[in-house]
């Protein structure tokens, strides 16, 4: 029986702006299972991030629960790790050393952490380009080194947010390929943050598509295409269904929205 990942049971969230108080987010209630792929979908302001930063630790809900394990979330924690649209990376720092940064400053032995950013290195396609600096790789290539940063520290859940978004429409397809490869080696839990239809559909077991603000869960719907995945999935009967059903229910959101 797959076990309860993470487990937001009732989370509401409000932010302070001067004398008035916004709702981000009220009434969230999910579950991901250990080693699942689920995403968050849905129109501009919905609350998506509101949702990943609350199961990161860099939040705390208003109202309701956020639990890692059964454990009450309190604080970001070395069990969970965080993929940005933008990687950040050291500039002074060489590809191999941003990948290890972590490790060293949690004091792993190198014996420990080396080969295993080296395997990592090599996972996401960067073995050749260990000594570059980041201002000598692509935009997609510094999100690669973002990854094997992330993936070094072997997070029980991996919180992505929209880590593709900044990238050209060849290079994000080329990404989403890569995390593809990368999660059936390791089925790492996954939350990922997304306005692309067809990128969580393409990435996920399950995709929650969330209502206008305040953020609430729409419609669950568990993506029933065959693993492992590649693009050509896109053009399937069952995939266009798929995402034919999500833009109407993104659409119907989109409207509303637009009317308040």
């Amino acid at each position: 029986m797959a076990k309860e990942k993470v487990v937001l049971d009732g989370v509401a969230k409000e932010f302070a702006t001067g004398r008035q108080r916004v709702v981000a987010v009220d009434g969230i209630s999910l579950t991901i299972q250990a080693q699942e792929f689920a995403c968050l979908l849905g129109p501009s302001g919905c609350g998506k991030s509101t949702v990943l930063n609350l199961v990161a630790g860099f939040e705390q809900p208003t109202r309701g629960q956020v639990t890692v394990n059964g454990t009450p979330v309190t604080r970001p924690g070395p069990d969970r790790a965080v993929v940005f649209q933008e990687p950040a990376l050291f500039p002074w720092l060489s590809v191999l050393d941003n990948v290890t940064f972590g490790p060293k400053t949690q004091r792993q032995p190198a014996a420990v952490y080396q080969p295993l950013a080296r395997r990592y290195v090599e996972l996401v396609g960067l073995t050749g380009f260990e000594g570059h600096f980041p201002a000598e790789l692509s935009g997609g290539m510094k999100q690669r080194v973002g990854i094997a940063r992330v993936l070094v520290l072997q997070p029980e859940v991996l919180l992505m947010d929209e880590p593709f978004g900044a990238l050209d429409a060849q290079t994000r397809t080329l990404m989403q390929e890569l995390l593809l490869r990368v999660w059936e080696q390791g089925h790492q839990t996954v939350l990922f943050i997304t306005h692309d239809v067809e990128e969580a559909l393409l990435l996920a077991d399950t995709v929650y598509v969330m209502t206008a603000r305040p953020g609430q869960i729409k419609r669950r719907l568990a993506v029933e295409l065959p693993r492992p995945r590649t693009i050509e999935e896109t053009t399937s009967a069952t995939f266009n269904a798929l995402k034919r059903e999500v833009l109407g229910l993104i659409r119907e959101e989109s409207l509303k929205a637009a009317r308040a």
